[in-house]
């Protein structure tokens, strides 16, 4: 670990910022059976010999992120590279001073999930100790404490709750919150709006879950560092998710803060979230109706007003088809829709199974699916490209489903005149930040892979490959990259449809820096 140290001109404290990462095993994948692997640290290191600890390490002006940090300590200290690790939660940083050896240290905690050999990692045989620690113990992690008898260094229980909020939950939320962030880390199906959803309810169960009978500051505070992980556990859709979970947090405030029974604030915050998740489903109507007023003003009633509409989209979306049928239905229009098939999961194909289902003599609708890699193909003598968002950032640049990007690229130079539409929840606008501060989620090669399998010469040589890079200390010689999001940037964008109807860049900008103040209000005090 190396030693990046700032003295404060106060009792000449030694300022360090460290990223912190606890790792777990999930047998048969199931969290609520998780164990934590804690380090012992050796004799050689210069702080807290003989303690238990995560695996640690100064944030070095050469790192990327904490983040990269983090990872890098991880294959220092044990040997494992990122592809025997999934990031499982990302803890809220804090920071503590502890006067006994100068020092005030900035915590950044991470938690990541241990793959084992049939996933493709190292599993626990993977891991080799460096020089900084004798061994290493596997705890349930409700079983670790804050005393010597224990011994941990200062604040472990601390930076583990905040990777593992189910130490301060109770039984019975706490396997809600498991179980719950479990699902939105795992469903690649769901779009962010349905992920949305799925969060608040999430909230609401835990909340129905938790031990109610004094609502006090503490209480307050657990539901909000619950929170925090909802928002975090899926940062490729964490806009929406994020934004939801802050409307719901302003009414469970307001609630807490009134003279009622625990009893009767735990129904009204139940019911306050009931309400809106019902009203969640209007939002989509709204959007339709938006993008239908935008091809009458835009699109059939030009000079060069048309009977048929050509549209090049990908990935499924039930916003995307909704609106596509409405627009079929009221202006009269025939619609020439070309859907990329959207590798790996192929959601193109979903989507156009979706519209052909549709037993509506009105709908005058001829779906082509192409394959991603013919998508200048499909591009041609298209009227309009249509997009849905995972995120939108402060700027107006969208993240959605990787293949956008390429489609938007074809689309200027095989269809220039052809327009670039995003339909999207104002939810899902992020708050300030520049995207590269995003995280990019990177999935499962096997999703890939599998599709070779038995079809695709070579694709055993590939496996063997990828078997002995992971037993390698070397670089590996190969990688297989399974990301499922990409930046299209905000100058290839002519309109952003939304469920209040078009905005322009200054009015995603407004609205970001509203979901960052609201950030701030309720998780910056954790």
């Amino acid at each position: 670990m190396a030693s990046s140290d700032a003295t404060s001109n106060e009792g000449r404290i030694k300022k360090r910022s460290v990223a912190g990462s606890f790792l777990f095993k999930l047998p048969q994948g199931d969290e609520k059976q998780a164990q934590v692997a804690l380090f012992r640290r050796s004799n050689k290191v210069s702080t807290y010999q003989h303690k238990l600890a995560p695996i640690s390490g100064s944030i070095e002006t050469y790192d990327a992120s904490p983040f990269a940090t983090a990872l890098r300590e991880i294959n220092e200290e044990t040997g494992l590279t990122l592809s025997s690790l999934e990031l499982l939660r990302v803890g809220k940083p804090y920071t503590f001073t502890d006067f006994s050896i100068g020092r005030e240290w900035t915590i950044n905690p991470f938690g990541f999930r241990l793959k084992d050999k049939a996933e493709g990692g190292g599993g626990e045989e993977g891991i080799t100790i460096d020089w900084e620690h004798e061994g290493f113990e596997w705890f349930n992690p409700l079983d670790v404490k804050d005393t010597d008898e224990f011994g941990g260094v200062p604040k472990l229980v601390n930076s583990l709750r905040r990777v593992w909020p189910e130490y301060d939950l109770g039984p019975r939320a706490g396997k809600v919150l498991t179980s719950g962030l479990q699902q939105l880390r795992n469903d690649h199906e769901s779009g962010a709006r349905q992920l949305a959803a799925v969060a608040i309810s999430i909230l609401r169960s835990l909340i129905a879950e938790m031990d109610s009978n004094v609502m006090d500051d503490t209480w307050w505070a657990n539901v909000r560092m619950a929170a925090w992980h909802i928002c975090k556990t899926r940062e490729s859709m964490g806009a929406a998710i994020t934004s939801a979970i802050a409307k719901a947090l302003d009414q469970i405030g307001v609630i807490l803060s009134r003279d009622l029974s625990p009893l009767e604030k735990v129904r009204q915050m139940t019911e306050a979230i009931d309400n809106q998740l019902s009203q969640r489903g209007c939002t989509t109507d709204r959007i339709r109706t938006s993008f239908v007023d935008y091809l009458r003003q835009n699109v059939t009633q030009t000079p060069e007003s048309r009977k048929r509409i050509s549209v090049l989209t990908l990935s499924s979306s039930s916003t995307i088809s909704a609106c596509l049928l409405q627009a079929a239905a009221e202006l009269g229009v025939s619609l020439d829709l070309r859907i990329l098939e959207s590798r790996p999961l192929c959601e193109g194909v979903t989507l156009a199974s979706k519209l052909l289902e549709v037993d509506n003599e009105s709908v005058d609708l001829n779906v082509s699916l192409y394959s991603d890699a013919s998508v200048a193909l499909a591009a041609d003598g298209i009227d309009i490209v249509m997009l849905g968002a995972d995120c939108i950032s402060s700027a107006g640049d969208v993240s959605n489903k990787v293949g956008s990007l390429p489609a938007i690229l074809s689309q200027r130079h095989i269809a220039p005149n052809a327009k670039v539409i995003i339909l999207s929840e104002t939810e899902k606008i992020a708050s300030p930040g520049l995207i590269e501060g995003h995280l990019v989620e990177e999935n499962n090669p096997v999703e890939l892979m599998r599709t070779w399998n038995g079809n695709v010469r070579g694709a055993s040589v590939i496996e063997e490959a990828l078997r002995d890079g992971e037993n390698s200390s070397t670089q590996p010689k190969v990688r297989v990259r399974n990301i499922y999001f990409e930046w299209v940037p905000a100058q290839f964008i002519h309109a952003y449809i939304t469920d209040e109807g078009m905005w322009s860049i200054e009015d995603i900008t407004k609205k970001s820096k509203w979901i960052g103040d609201e950030m701030d209000r309720f998780f910056k005090g954790l």
